[in-house]
């Protein structure tokens, strides 16, 4: 019975999960906003900036990505412990 009522309740926003949105948004903002890179320099071992920002962003979503998951898994593990109680 208590299962069923802790499935109706409304998803809570904690700090933790805002860090997740935003760890997961920042990229897509970062890639859609082409003014902010559209441009050569500075180059970067003979790379226009235009390239090796966008290689950058790749490594920086995997890590952010990384992160996300890691702090979800930990917000669930808590939620977890503290439901049990």
């Amino acid at each position: 019975m208590s299962q069923a009522s802790e499935e109706n309740r409304p998803p809570v926003v904690t700090p933790v999960r805002v860090v997740i949105g935003l760890c997961l948004v920042a990229p897509f903002i970062a890639m859609l906003w082409v003014g902010s890179y559209a441009k050569t320099d500075p180059a970067f071992i003979g790379l226009p900036f235009f390239y090796w920002y966008q290689m950058a962003w790749v490594l920086i979503s995997t890590a952010l990505t990384v992160l996300a998951y890691w702090l979800w898994q930990r917000d669930q593990r808590a939620r977890r412990e503290g439901g049990a109680k």
